[in-house]
C-alpha cells in the first residue's frame, strides 16, 4: 500500500496508479449505489465507509485493489469459496481484485447488504437499551 495522506476519496483515486483508478471508481460507485446513505471518508489513509457502524474500505497496491471488511464481519466460508472459484485471492476479511479482473459486484453487494442489516439491527438495539435507561 502506498503512503499517501489523501484528504478525500477523490484525491485518493486521482493519486492512485492509472490501472487502479477505474477499479477504485467502480468500487466507490458500487458501495454508494448499494448503500446510498453511507458515510464516505478517509480512514487509516484509505477510503472507508460507514452506515450505522463500519462497513469496510479499499486500498490500491502494485498489481491489485484490495476490498476489505471490518473486524466484525468476516467473509463466510461460502463467500470465500465462491470468490476463490472465480479466481479472486481472498482472506478472512479481504478480496484482492487484480487490475485485469472484473469486480465481483453481485457478491460485494450481497455482503454489504448483510452488513447494513446487522448494523441497523445493532443500532436499533442500542436505541432500545438507551430508551430503557440501560447503558449501551
Amino acid at each position: 500500500m502506498r503512503v499517501y495522506k489523501a484528504k478525500t476519496v477523490d484525491d485518493y483515486i486521482a493519486s492512485s496508479p492509472k490501472p487502479a483508478q477505474p477499479k477504485l471508481s467502480e468500487l466507490r460507485a458500487l458501495i454508494r449505489s448499494t448503500v446510498p446513505k453511507t458515510e464516505e471518508k478517509i480512514a487509516w489513509g484509505v477510503p472507508f465507509y460507514r452506515y450505522h457502524g463500519a462497513l469496510g474500505g479499499y486500498a490500491t497496491f502494485t498489481n491489485h485493489v484490495s476490498f476489505g471488511f471490518t473486524e466484525i464481519l468476516d467473509l463466510s466460508k461460502e463467500e470465500r469459496n465462491e470468490l476463490a472459484e472465480k479466481g479472486y485471492k481472498v482472506g478472512k476479511k479481504t478480496i484482492q481484485i487484480q487490475f485485469d479482473q472484473s469486480i465481483p459486484a453481485d457478491i460485494i453487494k450481497r455482503i454489504l447488504k448483510t452488513r447494513v442489516a446487522k448494523n441497523e439491527s445493532a443500532a436499533k438495539a442500542k436505541l432500545a437499551r438507551k430508551a430503557r435507561g440501560e447503558k449501551p
